[in-house]
């Protein structure tokens, strides 16, 4: 929803979690800055004005204000052209990560199931279109210089084109999944991509019913992933916990054999202690 769309509104509600705030509650400033900061992406790391107009609905006249008022306080930087970020945005994230207690329980595991196998797991949570990498098991022996997606902290990636992604989304109620559908058309990211919403719901539903998910290449080409849901004390999926690999260093088969019967043992164990 556009900036502007809100000022029409009594009660505003984030389509993505759900919670409503009253009119005279909602800070339109807050909203207006942190707008502008998640222009920023994996696929987008400056702004101009006119690109951040555009993609806030903000005039441009606002948007300049407030890039401005962000270089100020020392989260933006520009070069004279374009603006962009600056290490103090990581305030935040590094604030989540000491403070949440999910990354911190499952790191001694994920570190335990790379010293076993020699290879890399990440838990992942769903964040609107994508899933975001909360907890990553350090590097052992990692020799090969493929950088498949999910291999550092914060990373975001396509959730309907990765395993912890879907695993995250079959896990919703189906009325859930249609709406999320409609507000992230499924995009070709390469040839293996789904891209029909049909489809798409009918492989969600094997998903839960296996409660695993085994993704090739949607994402990236020669690289393949498995996903385990990580359920919570009332039975819900907090998290998925994955392994990402190139396709040449593993098979579909080692994974599915190998791995999952660990990954499953872990989310188990997992379960215990969240």
């Amino acid at each position: 929803m556009e900036i502007k769309d809100l000022q029409e509104k009594k009660t505003f509600q984030n389509p993505d979690n759900q919670k409503s705030i009253r009119h005279e509650d909602f800070v339109a400033g807050v909203s207006k800055g942190m707008a502008i900061l998640e222009c920023f992406g994996s696929e987008r790391h400056r702004l101009n004005i006119s690109i951040a107009a555009e993609k806030t609905g903000l005039t441009r006249a606002a948007a300049r204000r407030h890039l401005l008022t962000l270089e100020y306080l020392g989260y933006l930087d520009f070069d004279g052209h374009y603006y962009y970020l600056t290490p103090k945005v990581l305030k935040f994230s590094g604030a989540y990560l000491s403070g949440a207690q999910l990354p911190k329980i499952c790191q001694p595991l994920l570190n335990l199931l790379t010293t076993q196998t020699s290879l890399i797991f990440s838990v992942m949570v769903l964040d609107g279109l994508e899933a975001i990498t909360i907890a990553r098991s350090a590097a052992h022996q990692q020799t090969d210089r493929v950088n498949p997606y999910g291999l550092h902290l914060g990373n975001r990636l396509p959730a309907h084109a990765t395993s912890a992604g879907k695993i995250l989304l079959a896990h919703l109620e189906s009325n859930e999944q249609k709406q999320w559908l409609e507000k992230y058309p499924l995009k070709r990211l390469t040839k293996y991509s789904c891209t029909d919403n049909e489809k798409f719901l009918e492989i969600l539903e094997q998903i839960k019913e296996q409660d695993w998910c085994y993704s090739s290449e949607e994402h990236e080409l020669g690289v393949h992933a498995l996903a385990v849901p990580i359920y919570g004390p009332k039975s819900n999926v907090v998290a998925a916990l994955n392994i990402v690999s190139p396709t040449m260093r593993t098979t579909k088969q080692y994974l599915i054999q190998q791995i999952l019967p660990l990954l499953q043992e872990t989310a188990r164990e997992l379960r215990n202690v969240i």
